[in-house]
């Protein structure tokens, strides 16, 4: 999927993608070293040599835009036009050598822009977005503002790399999709994410943003897409949507999150949703320990699932439910979050952190590895606002070689949290089913529960694919391969098939209450 691709091939792909090009399409050609901006620009022969020509020209729905293999710019790439359902409008690499290169440099807030502009796919491009201060950019954003509903965006295949954002904000880093609406309600419909690698960005690797996300003024975004993406060495948090209805987030890698932003920050996590779908990703070696777990469940959101997913080496713990308590600003806390079939191994401080205005969560049949040197907080409540209510930990599994902790907060020590026996002042955390093995410290009351005190881990294959994106030529051989190990992985641990979900969605107009 990284490779160039010659002209024919390319528009093959566009036409075998099911698009129907519009009657007057034509296909532009931009060269950086062959190019110039008095050429037609319809041919090969006659390419255009800048970006801001095609960024200022009025592309028609169906056009194709070939950035010819090898080239390299200075200036970024903004498109503003549209094209229709059936006949997007294409941006792509081809040709012979390198992928086409964007080096905005820090002369512009992005790299490659997409702006108040729909039925739009830009794939197979390299990007930076580099200078020697931190400001707030972008390799690829994705902005819509005051256009009510924008539709059919794709950006696939990119390879998006050091990119020198400012980690004092969370809406800058590797792709931005961003739905403002003052005066018009804004939201995307049908966006997708897929497999790019983005690599050395601050501060955030993929990062929803709208300010449609309360009960008061809710208007999702669906249909939202983010699948087979790497992330790599982000400043904040890896992936983040926001403002979105049945997002689906499947089958991401996310290593070593939270490396340089102050704050609060983890490795994959929702806020402010409803019917998110989290399945099938890797979250691992999130740095920091203030939240700092590989997933997240987050402020203002109902009905979170996380499905399949491997969770590991994270400083902070493995997953983080959490919202403060409802207001009357539109918050209406953290509802009916469900984690289930996912495996964690070798997370670190919180496995299980439960964390103010949560109800009606769901923890089952999950598997969980605490290494011999390792003394972790198995399950704990935290108070934000508040302690949460109707928590449920169901037929899971605890394999613990080092030591295992259970209680609630009474005091802050930095990012570590201070705890005592039993979770009250939260209220209805039950155990039920659940398998204990080795050391456990204050270990709840678990009708039906199986306890053994002595417990060695075995060896197994924990091996996961490795991916060095410096060399990103055989990304999507990986992805086959990691998507091929995770599969063989859960099966072994979980003792069942895996299955696939899809998500699902209520209506945006459905009361949140």
């Amino acid at each position: 999927m990284f490779k160039t691709l010659g002209t024919a091939s390319l528009l093959t792909l566009f036409w075998s993608a099911g698009y129907v090009t519009a009657a007057q399409a034509e296909t532009y050609y931009i060269s950086s070293t062959k190019g110039d901006d008095s050429f037609t620009g319809t041919s090969p022969a006659q390419p255009w040599r800048s970006l801001s020509r095609i960024s200022s020209f009025p592309l028609q729905p169906g056009d194709n835009v070939v950035l010819t293999a090898g080239s390299v710019w200075r200036e970024p790439l903004t498109i503003t036009r549209s094209g229709s359902e059936k006949a997007p409008i294409m941006v792509a690499s081809a040709g012979d050598g390198p992928r086409a290169r964007i080096d905005a440099g820090g002369i512009s807030p992005h790299g490659v822009g997409v702006i108040n502009a729909e039925y739009v796919s830009i794939s197979g491009l390299e990007v930076t977005n580099n200078a020697p201060s931190p400001a707030q950019r972008t390799g690829v954003l994705v902005s819509t503002e005051d256009r009510g509903v924008t539709r059919g965006i794709r950006i696939t295949d990119m390879y998006i790399h050091d990119v020198r954002g400012t980690n004092e904000r969370k809406d800058n880093g590797g792709i931005v999709f961003r739905a403002a609406g003052q005066r018009v309600p804004t939201r995307f419909h049908d966006l997708t994410i897929e497999r790019n690698i983005i690599w050395r960005v601050d501060r955030s690797g993929i990062a929803g943003i709208s300010d449609q996300v309360t009960s008061l003024n809710w208007f999702p975004s669906e249909k939202v897409v983010i699948r087979d993406n790497y992330v790599e060495d982000v400043g904040g948090d890896g992936i983040v949507p926001r403002g979105t209805n049945g997002a689906l987030i499947e089958h991401n890698i996310v290593r070593y999150a939270g490396s340089r932003a102050p704050g609060y920050n983890a490795g994959i996590w929702q806020w402010s949703t409803d019917n998110s779908l989290i399945q099938l990703n890797e979250a691992a070696y999130t740095r920091t320990r203030y939240d700092g777990q590989g997933f997240d469940s987050d402020f203002n959101s109902r009905r979170t699932t996380f499905l399949y997913n491997y969770s590991h080496d994270n400083a902070g713990g493995f997953l983080l439910i959490c919202s403060p308590k409802q207001d009357e600003k539109g918050n209406i806390g953290n509802h009916g979050t469900t984690a289930r079939f996912n495996v964690s191994r070798n997370d670190g401080t919180r496995i299980f952190q439960i964390a103010g205005n949560v109800s009606d969560a769901l923890v089952e049949k999950n598997v969980i590895h605490v290494g011999k040197a390792m003394d972790v907080q198995m399950v704990v409540a935290t108070q934000w606002d508040g302690w949460a209510r109707k928590v449920r930990f169901k037929d899971n599994v605890f394999k613990v070689a080092g030591k295992a902790r259970y209680g609630s907060e009474i005091g802050r020590s930095g990012p570590d949290y201070l705890i005592k026996a039993g979770f009250d002042p939260a209220e209805s955390i039950r155990f039920k089913g659940n398998s204990y093995f080795g050391s456990h410290v204050d270990a709840p009351v678990d009708g039906g529960g199986r306890v053994e005190a002595v417990y060695e881990e075995q060896p197994s294959d924990w091996q996961a694919p490795a991916f060095d994106p410096a060399k990103p030529e055989g990304f999507s051989d990986y992805l086959t391969r990691h998507r091929s190990w995770m599969i063989t992985m859960l099966r072994r641990e979980l003792g069942s098939f895996v299955e696939l979900k899809q998500p699902k969605r209520l209506r945006v107009s459905e009361a949140r209450r």
